[in-house]
């Protein structure tokens, strides 16, 4: 079985970013998958926002799939709130989304390990 394209999008702006990462490790850790193993992809402009569908940093994509899609939400370099399953405001998605988005997809404990991490910049 191949491991997910797992993606972490952000904008300089945002402070969530590392805690995102964090938390997104976490989470594919306890899969059973490469932790180190997530595109980070730098959205640097609003007309590359726009052409990504980008709704606000951090967002997170599992197999190009949002993990808490914003439907509706304008695109634009701004940061997102969620709203995580207990009810509270959060700067990052709850980690049961991601851990569904990486089930959804099809894999988990027994995953490949062989992804490394990757940072590309949209342009």
């Amino acid at each position: 079985m191949t491991a997910p394209t797992v993606e972490l999008l952000w904008w300089e702006g945002c402070p969530s970013t590392d805690r995102a990462l964090a938390e997104l490790r976490d989470v594919l850790a306890a899969e059973g998958l490469d932790p180190d193993a997530i595109m980070l992809r730098e959205v640097p402009t609003e007309p590359a926002a726009e052409q990504e569908g980008f709704v606000g940093s951090p967002t997170i994509r599992v197999n190009g799939v949002e993990v808490a899609p914003a439907p509706g939400e304008p695109g634009g370099l701004t940061c997102r709130v969620y709203v995580r399953r207990d009810g509270a405001v959060s700067p990052t998605p709850d980690p049961e989304d991601i851990r569904e988005a990486i089930r959804r997809a099809g894999v988990g404990a027994q995953a490949d390990r062989r992804s490394r991490e990757h940072r590309t910049r949209i342009s």
